[in-house]
């Protein structure tokens, strides 16, 4: 079964942590979390240019580490940087001790002010112990980009139907994704609808 929104139980677990911003416009809030990617961290870059919007691009330190130019790029282009952990490491099989130094490492290659749990997963006692370190961001709408047997068009068509005024939504900045391939299609679309999309920062103030 998929969810599309994380749902109450995660809000009343972790209940400093942020899935929507909280807003009266008709404002969205792009993320992506797994890059950065040799090619499709450009790609994305280029689409999101054409259209003056800036993102928050939550990042792996593995591979951040591995091509420091993109994270370069994406910062002068005006983006933002989150923490996605080092490894992507799933909280729920993990310690909270290597957790936790998991994203303390991945910290010195991407962000010391965010951080988005891989897989939305992560144990109370790891998120305590983080919130003290990070703002922890989750998300409102996640529309399964990279689930390649959903395919492109359902994807898209979540987007269109549950998108909502403060959503954060989140993408993949994978070559796995359709996020590349519906991106251009679904920012028109959500600007036909009234919608705009916001500056990242309001994610982290």
């Amino acid at each position: 079964m998929r969810l599309f929104r994380p749902g109450l139980i995660p809000r009343i677990l972790y209940p400093d942590a942020l899935f929507r911003v909280k807003t009266n416009g008709k404002i969205l809030f792009l993320t992506f979390d797994d890059g950065p990617d040799p090619e499709s961290t450009v790609l994305i870059i280029s689409i999101l240019e054409k259209y003056k919007i800036k993102a928050l691009f939550f990042c792996c330190g593995e591979a951040a580490e591995k091509y420091p130019r993109l994270i370069e790029l994406l910062i002068s282009e005006g983006h933002m940087i989150g923490n996605h952990g080092y490894h992507h490491l799933d909280g729920w099989r993990t310690s909270a001790p290597e957790y936790i130094a998991d994203a303390e490492r991945a910290a010195s290659f991407t962000s010391r002010l965010s951080f988005r749990p891989p897989f939305g997963r992560l144990t109370i006692s790891q998120f305590i112990r983080l919130r003290r370190k990070f703002k922890i961001v989750f998300w409102d709408l996640m529309p399964y980009d990279f689930d390649k047997g959903f395919g492109i068009n359902k994807t898209l068509r979540v987007l269109e139907r549950k998108i909502r005024p403060g959503a954060i939504i989140v993408l993949h900045d994978s070559v796995g994704s359709n996020a590349i391939s519906l991106l251009r299609e679904f920012i028109v679309s959500a600007h036909n609808m009234g919608y705009r999309f916001g500056n990242p920062e309001m994610i982290i103030s």
